[in-house]
């Protein structure tokens, strides 16, 4: 994809983050855009200041987790503007602790989010876009999508799932013939709001007392040094996203592999090894983005 003019990109999770960051970016080459989010004050507060900047910006607050509302973001958008070409389905969320600490609601609560919400990202927008013939998906997986770290069970589980559901959305995408690109991306860590995201925890998801959610969110040992030395600005994701866009890039990565965790993995399943876990308070691609 190379016109972006005048084009419409829908982007989940638009309020903060590398969301915000793309659709920032989008904007710049005079797309016309959709933002989505939970969080309705802080989505027409991102959307005030994209306008401020001669943006056009339609906002549709969404539970990307939800059917029902995701369908709704298809209708609105495709109401509103006639057309969509670039999809980033982008909305995240992370729980943090072992998989002997973790209870049900703690995995309903990420994977709702996070598989689900691209789940539903691509049944609703890919027809249109294969319908038209033109444009391009982008989800939002992680490193963690590529490699497993150790206290973030369903994050990987959920990050993993966008990465398979991706390859296997392209090759689809290539045996019909068509025009339309998809591409995921693989962030390591990024300067977001993720390690926040329990103040958007649906209250029936709800569980935990405030001492454990603090615990398992913010007080892993070496947790906050890792992410200070090792963020970087989420407008450099939405650099990258743009480029990859551009490029018909499938895998699009921020951060170089320098510790080789992923052939690293890829040995051990070639030569029958046990698996290469990455330690999460050492992991250069932590599972903190958004």
């Amino acid at each position: 994809m190379q016109d972006f003019e005048g084009k419409v990109a829908v982007v989940t999770g638009g309020a903060s983050g590398i969301g915000l960051a793309m659709a920032t970016r989008f904007a710049a080459e005079g797309m016309r855009l959709v933002l989505a989010d939970i969080e309705e004050a802080v989505l027409e507060e991102a959307a005030a200041g994209l306008r401020e900047g001669g943006a056009e910006v339609l906002t549709v607050q969404t539970d990307c987790g939800d059917a029902a509302s995701m369908d709704n973001l298809g209708e609105r958008s495709l109401e509103h503007y006639g057309s969509v070409h670039i999809v980033c389905n982008n909305a995240g969320v992370g729980a943090r602790g072992t998989m002997w600490e973790l209870g049900v609601n703690d995995w309903e609560f990420v994977l709702r989010v996070n598989l689900w919400g691209v789940i539903h990202g691509v049944r609703v927008f890919a027809p249109h876009l294969v319908a038209q013939d033109e444009g391009h998906i982008v989800n939002t997986g992680s490193m963690a999508g590529l490699v497993s770290v150790s206290g973030t069970g369903p994050y990987n589980v959920s990050k993993h799932g966008v990465v398979t559901l991706s390859e296997t959305l392209y090759g689809e995408l290539q045996d019909a013939g068509s025009n339309v690109g998809v591409s995921v991306l693989c962030p390591g860590i990024i300067r977001t709001n993720l390690r926040n995201s329990e103040r958007n925890r649906p209250e029936h998801l709800r569980d935990l007392d405030p001492g454990a959610v603090k615990a398992r969110t913010e007080n892993t040992p070496g947790f906050s040094d890792t992410v200070r030395l090792q963020a970087l600005p989420a407008e450099w994701a939405a650099e990258c996203v743009f480029e990859g866009i551009k490029a018909n890039r499938f895998y699009i990565l921020t951060h170089d592999d320098h510790e080789g965790q992923i052939p690293r993995r890829h040995d051990a399943i070639q030569n029958d090894g046990n698996p290469a876990v990455v330690r999460s308070t050492v992991f250069a691609g932590g599972p903190i983005e958004r």
